[in-house]
This record gives C-alpha cells, structure tokens and sequence, in this order.
C-alpha cells in the first residue's frame, strides 16, 4: 500500500490531483442534491429527482480544473512568491486570492455553463451572476485553509490538501450553482 502511495503521489501526482478535484467535486454536488432533494421533500414537493448529468458535469468540471490547481500548488504559487516564512505565505495567500482564485472561479461557472449547453453569452452570464457572491464566501473561508496550506504543507501534497478542503467548498459551489434550479 505505501509503495501505491508513493507512486501516486510522485510519479502520478498530476493524475491523482485531476481525479481527486474531479471526483470531490462530483461528491460536493451528490452532498448538495441529497440536501436540496431533502429539503424539498420537507416543504412537500417529492417530485424532486436526483439529477446524474449534473454530477457527470461537476465531476468533468472537477477533471478539467484539475490539472490548473495541480500545476498552481505544485510549481507556480512557489515560483511567484519564493520562501516559507510566515510574511511569504501570506503573500502567497494574497497571490492565490488575487490571481487563481478568480480565474477558477470564472473557469468553473462559465464551464458549467457551457456543459449545461450554454452559449458563450449564457456561460458568461454565469460568470456575473455568481462570481461577486462566490468571491466575497471565499475570501473568508481560504485565507486560513491557505495558510495551513502554504506553511505546513509539502508542495506535491498542496493541491490534494486543497481538494480535501473544498468538499465543503463543492458543496456550496453547487449550491450557488444550481439555486435557481431548487425552486422549480
């Protein structure tokens, strides 16, 4: 088994980060469909389904972001801001917060909005009508996860680190994703 680890996590670290982002972003949507099914029910709408195309699009969405976090935890994020003292991992939350954080963000909603089959126009609208929102929630959440991240954290384990930490954060971007959906 340790010598599996070892093996994923140096000479297969860019597959096991892509499937780890893929496969906890599926998992933050089946969290998030069971709560909104849940929910419903509750409020006394038992016609609310479980929707697989959904959480085959989150889990793609998670493949394809994947490898963007991978190659930020991994090399870039340590390029741009060099050292491990306390003062550079700030400026490295700062950088993260300031340069990947909204590029991802854009990422995931105007991806989502194109598997969901949506035009440009469509997916760009995801962009605004989430992207405030989503931005103000991860500035409060990541600063400290990053801090952890960045300080203690060896460079091949950051990105799944990261991964482990957005279950919940999945979770609410599926949430924000798909609220409008809830109400139908």
């Amino acid at each position: 088994m340790a010598a599996i680890l070892k093996q994923l996590f140096s000479k297969y670290l860019i597959i096991t980060n892509t499937v780890t982002s893929g496969t906890l972003l599926g998992l933050g949507d089946v969290i998030t469909q069971n709560l909104e099914i849940e929910y419903a029910s509750r409020m006394g709408n038992t016609s609310h389904d479980y929707d697989v195309r959904r959480t085959g699009r989150m889990f793609l969405m998670g493949l394809m972001i994947g490898p963007l976090g991978h190659f930020w935890y991994t090399k870039l994020a340590d390029k741009l801001v060099l050292g491990t003292g306390p003062k550079v991992v700030l400026k490295k939350i700062g950088v993260d917060q300031i340069i990947f954080t909204p590029i991802i963000t854009c990422i995931f909603f105007g991806g989502m909005g194109l598997l969901e089959g949506k035009d440009v126009k469509g997916a760009v609208n995801e962009i605004k009508n989430n992207f405030i929102a989503v931005y103000s929630v991860d500035c409060c959440v990541w600063p400290p996860a990053q801090y952890i991240n960045f300080h203690l954290i060896p460079a091949r384990f950051r990105s799944v680190y990261v991964s482990s930490m957005t279950l919940c954060w999945n979770t609410f971007l599926s949430y924000m994703k798909h609220r409008d959906m809830t109400t139908e």
